[in-house]
């Protein structure tokens, strides 16, 4: 029995096992997935020793995504995000190689967007928070060829996330600016792609987006999945935009996961269906 899980703290909450497991249910796949919740100082411990119980492979969440990245051997776009959300562990003649750390979050955006088949190639983008999804977002869309502008309460933050952009990606620094929320009604008016990487709209029923600014001509991705339909979403559905929940970007970073351990095509639709019957 090939055995994955997630590495966490805490873990009681997450919604991937059974997203998985009702993979390997679909595709009949002796396999299983378990959370592991170890202290924050035994991350290194804790790899590896899944690494030597034979587990096939790890996602990875709050608070180790940036703390994994010294245990791994990172992929190009997890060591530009700085952040891994999932690792690989090698097997046969290279076996005794590094695990392989990767970031399927930036995935879980862009296949979110593919999926309601909305283009990001050439379109303006803003991204609202300056955090984790945020990163993972900005890193997305910048390499899928949209201008990307981050805004942000602390416009330090935003400046930062900027920054580390278009060192990491030089071809698209002149294509991602930042700023603060003062001017985001301005910058949405004429956006194409708005996604919110806050937590806003999780706890109190408001919008990060001023509503006025929202129109039918965007494709607007909430990270938030607790409540599905927040605020935000209600108010750009109102004005005829292309809305994506936060489920979406859960799920297609978990299908990224699941096809990169096992070389399979995931059960999109079976996953897709467990996860929302928990929401």
């Amino acid at each position: 029995m090939d055995v994955f899980g997630l590495l966490g703290n805490p873990v009681g909450h997450s919604l991937s096992p059974p997203m998985h497991e009702a993979a390997y249910d679909e595709l009949g796949m002796d396999a299983r997935y378990v959370t592991f919740e170890p202290a924050p100082d035994d991350l290194g411990a804790a790899i590896d020793g899944a690494r030597a119980l034979g587990v096939a492979g790890l996602n990875v969440t709050i608070p180790f995504k940036e703390a994994a990245l010294p245990h791994v051997e990172a992929d190009d776009l997890a060591a530009r995000i700085g952040a891994v959300n999932t690792i690989d562990f090698p097997d046969g003649d290279a076996a005794d190689d590094a695990p392989t750390g990767h970031n399927t979050d930036a995935a879980g955006v862009r296949r979110s967007f593919a999926h309601h088949d909305v283009t990001l190639a050439e379109r303006d983008a803003v991204v609202v928070g300056a955090g984790g999804a945020a990163r993972a977002a900005a890193f997305a869309l910048a390499d899928a060829g949209a201008a990307v502008h981050v805004a942000n309460r602390t416009v330090e933050r935003a400046e930062r996330l900027v920054a580390d952009v278009g060192r990491e990606t030089p071809d698209v620094s002149e294509r991602v600016t930042s700023g603060g929320l003062d001017s985001l009604g301005t910058r949405v008016s004429d956006a194409d792609v708005v996604i919110n990487a806050t937590s806003v709209g999780m706890e109190e029923d408001r919008s990060p987006v001023p509503s006025d600014a929202l129109h039918a001509d965007l494709a607007v991705l909430d990270a938030v999945y607790r409540p599905l339909d927040t605020r935000l979403l209600r108010d750009a559905r109102e004005r005829g935009a292309t809305t994506i929940d936060g489920a979406w970007m859960l799920l297609y970073q978990g299908v990224e996961a699941f096809e990169r351990w096992t070389g399979r095509d995931a059960p999109v639709d079976a996953m897709n269906e467990a996860l929302r019957a928990r929401l």
